[in-house]
């Protein structure tokens, strides 16, 4: 079974909105691993407009099930991940400001100094996962930087997906596949929901991991989280 990640980072939104403490973010880590989740993602920006650094340290003591960071690896961020040592970072090449993340590495031209910061990163025990679209020599580049696993930018897939498109998958498969030959792990996310997590399962070998934050929440408005939750988790069976 593909394992479900809940990216938190609305949930902050959400409380920063009112300022205070409402929704407590640490009871819904907390109440989302209860209900199923088998891993909490956050995605911290230097503005901090959502998960604030603090949160990170906080979360620490409260995810008992796979504690995943993204994030672009600037000085302010590197030093958070090494000290909250969470099970895995994912390097995410989003520019200062963005509103969410847009595209995935070049890992040929980034190659050396994705290499550095992975290195930095296994040192410490951190597994490293790179945002990558899903084109054969990115890939390929990926592997040469020593990474544990690249996490497929899935936007194009859920775009194509909901105009009818079920062969906007093929590229997917594609880098799937040849992932599976490198000895790459292979995560996915952006823009998946309860309409596509199911056909996109099916046709990914070796999908290890879907984190899962915008929709999941705007779902959960409608269904409830605890219903939402368990209705990923059967559909990633």
């Amino acid at each position: 079974m593909t394992k479900l990640s809940v990216n938190i980072n609305k949930i902050a939104t959400l409380r920063n909105a009112r300022g205070g403490n409402v929704p407590d973010l640490l009871k819904v880590a907390t109440d989302i691993q209860k209900f199923g989740a088998e891993g909490i993602t956050i995605h911290p920006r230097p503005d901090e407009r959502h998960i604030r650094y603090q949160d990170a340290r906080d979360l620490k003591s409260i995810v008992y099930t796979e504690y995943n960071i993204e994030g672009n690896p600037q000085h302010n961020f590197i030093d958070l991940v090494l000290e909250c040592k969470p099970d895995q970072v994912t390097l995410v090449p989003d520019a200062i400001g963005a509103i969410t993340s847009s595209a995935g590495w070049d890992t040929v031209k980034n190659q050396a100094y994705l290499t550095e910061m992975i290195q930095e990163f296994q040192r410490n025990g951190i597994r490293t996962s790179i945002f990558v679209d899903p084109v054969l020599e990115i890939i390929e580049g990926a592997k040469k930087t020593g990474a544990d696993r690249i996490e497929l930018y899935t936007e194009a897939f859920a775009h194509q997906y909901s105009l009818g498109n079920k062969s906007g998958i093929d590229p997917y498969v594609k880098s799937a596949i040849l992932a599976n030959e490198l000895g790459l792990g292979i995560n996915a996310g952006h823009d998946l929901s309860l309409d596509n997590i199911q056909f996109f399962k099916q046709n990914i070998p070796g999908l290890l991991e879907v984190s899962i934050g915008h929709a999941l929440i705007c779902e959960s408005l409608y269904l409830g989280l605890e219903n939402v939750v368990s209705m990923y988790l059967q559909k990633l069976k």
